[in-house]
Order: C-alpha cells, then structure tokens, then sequence
C-alpha cells in the first residue's frame, strides 16, 4: 500500500492506493468518529462490492442508498433520495458518508454530506479509474443542471480516499479508457515525464496490469494533489485540471448526459484545446499528433461529434463555470508538459479548431 496526502492544513488527509485495500482491517474504521455509516452507491457496483465492504463493517450501524446507475442521473430529484435514507434511519451528525462507486456517487454523495445537518464526515471508496485519479480527490462535488455539467455543488473534502486498484478487474474496457483520458491529462498540464511514460506503457494499462495502474493512479493522484493544495477552491492554478473540460462538457450537455462518458467527452475536448494552442504557436505540429496519437491508442475519441456547430459550442461553452466577467476563459498549452488559463482567445483560430476537430 502507499499513502499519499492531500495538504490542506486541519483538512488534511490520506489517499491510500494498493490491492484489496477496501477490506484491510482497520483501514477504514480509523477514520470513522461515530457509529453509523450510511453507504452510498449505484445498481451496478452494489452486486459486486456492497457486502463485501458491509461486512468489513460489522461493528457500526450500516445503512445503504442504492443509486441509478450513470450520469443522466446525477439530478437533485435523485439526490435527495439519499437524504430520505438517512432520516429514516435517523442518522445523526457524528454519521459517516462512504461512497462506494464512480465519479457520479462520489460527487453526489460528496454533496449530500456537505448538506446533511450542515456537514457530516465522508469517506471516498472510487471504483472506477476515473474516480481514482481525478473526481474522488480534491473535494468538488455536486449535480448536474439541464443547462450546465456540475453546476450545482460545494467544495468538501472527505476524510480519506481508498483507491483499491484490484476493484478495476470488473471495469468494462470502454471506462477503463474513460479513465486514462483524465491520466494523459496530467502528463498534458504538468508532467511531462509522465507523458513520455505513457507513450511507452499505453498497452499495459490497457491490459489491466495492476503494477501500471498503481503507478499511473499514484502519479496522478500526486498531481493532482500538488495542485488541490495550492488552490482548493480554484481560485487560479486549480483551473489547469480542466484541460479539455470547456469542450468536453459542451459535449457532454449536447449529447445528452451519459451518451458520452466524461472521458471520452474530455479526450476529444483535450484535442481541441491542443489543435488551438498549435494554432497560437504554443506546441509543435508534432506536439499535436503525439497527443492525438496517445489518446487513440487509448481507444477514446479524438473528434468531436459531427452534429455539434460552433455556435452550439459557444453557447454551451456560455455557461462553463470558468467563464469570468462574460468572457470565455480556456485552459490550453503552453508546452508539452505545460498549462495555462486564458482569455486570450483569437476567435478566428477558434474556429478553425472546432472546424478541424469535428467529425464527418
């Protein structure tokens, strides 16, 4: 097992990365202060891991909300179920949260716990790739608005992650690569070497093998973790995370939630936003294809969807939560390796991006 540690003064805490963690003993129950827990997770991860991690639980009072499964769902209305379980069953304020899933039941449980009775500890249990190296750290939560992708939320960090790498045998391949979407993000924004990294080891990620997980989760984590430390509530660098999230997002929103996963939503996004910064001189031609190239290799898609116009990016792009003043801010490259945020946006070489990205 390693540990890694997001540094947030008095909010502090661990991300535990290895096999088979979600049952060690102890592991969890060190950071549980009362003796109720209320498990939160959906119709698909349930049948595979809520008795095994209920029972590692014994010795508390163990509830359990059993979401719908996906991003269409990811609503206030369904939301709100989960605080009917916890009044029903009369949990109190010393309760703990766990979610016990993707990014979808991290973020709404994650939310939930920031509401209920004003604040109550929780506890992230990510068991998908995506979750385990971007949405389950850092502390966003939230919902989805019909208008606009995690619109509606607050920052709450939870007490501790449990990134269990041998939880990823179930995951079906197409969100295996979802999730390496995000892991090329970081090689994109801040790590280089790590970009380098994953041009040499791409079929072993792909093949499932638990030594390239483990070693692509904790650099990520480690990112991710260095950059949630200096800006928690995104006031300035944090924003670099979201390369490829403006986009993605629009695409997100057009297609209908869940039509595109997230990853594949931002891979193309991430492909756009390397296509302008090529166009504003930023990164080489070659800079380019080595990212388009990676992220094919990943088997996720690299264009946007053909029925999606420009104006229908902008208007969606509209209401991204990086919009600042009324104008359009994009996380693009400075360098392999190198992120930026600006508004400095030349609207003709935007163009041709969305008109060099788009399908046929």
């Amino acid at each position: 097992m390693q540990v890694l540690t997001v540094n947030l003064d008095d909010r502090s805490y661990p991300i535990y990365i290895g096999e088979h963690l979600m049952a060690k003993p102890g592991l969890l129950n060190q950071h549980i202060r009362g003796r109720q827990i209320c498990v939160v997770t959906n119709e698909t991860v349930a049948p595979l891991y809520l008795e095994k991690l209920c029972s590692s639980l014994a010795d508390y009072q163990v509830d359990h909300v059993i979401l719908p499964d996906g991003e269409s769902h990811k609503t206030l209305d369904v939301w709100s179920g989960i605080f009917d379980t916890l009044l029903n069953k009369r949990h109190n304020r010393t309760t703990t949260l766990i979610a016990l899933g993707g990014g979808v039941v991290g973020d709404m449980t994650g939310f939930a716990a920031a509401c209920y009775q004003r604040g109550v500890d929780f506890i992230q249990i990510p068991t998908t790739l995506l979750s385990m190296v971007d949405s389950s750290v850092g502390g966003k939560t939230g919902v989805n608005h019909l208008l606009g992708k995690n619109m509606i939320g607050a920052f709450y960090q939870p007490l501790c992650v449990v990134a269990d790498t041998s939880l990823l045998v179930t995951l079906p391949g197409r969100e295996l690569s979802a999730g390496i979407a995000e892991i090329i993000k970081y090689g994109l924004i801040s790590d280089y070497e790590f970009f380098v990294w994953l041009e040499n080891n791409m079929d072993a990620l792909l093949a499932g093998d638990q030594a390239a997980l483990a070693y692509a989760v904790k650099r990520s984590c480690e990112n991710k973790a260095d950059v949630v430390a200096q800006d928690e509530r995104e006031g300035s660098i944090r924003a670099i995370l979201n390369l490829g999230h403006t986009f993605g997002h629009a695409i997100e929103t057009a297609q209908g939630y869940g039509n595109w996963l997230h990853g594949e939503a931002v891979a193309a996004g991430m492909v756009m936003a390397a296509d302008l910064s090529w166009r504003r001189g930023a990164i080489t031609k070659e800079d380019l294809g080595r990212t388009i190239q990676l992220l094919q290799r990943a088997n996720l898609p690299v264009k946007a969807p053909a029925d999606m116009t420009p104006e229908q990016f902008m208007s969606l792009m509209g209401v991204d939560k990086k919009v600042l003043d009324g104008r359009l801010r994009l996380v693009l490259l400075a360098a392999m390796g190198q992120a930026i945020v600006t508004s400095d946006i030349d609207m003709r070489m935007l163009q041709e991006t969305f008109d060099a990205c788009k399908a046929n």
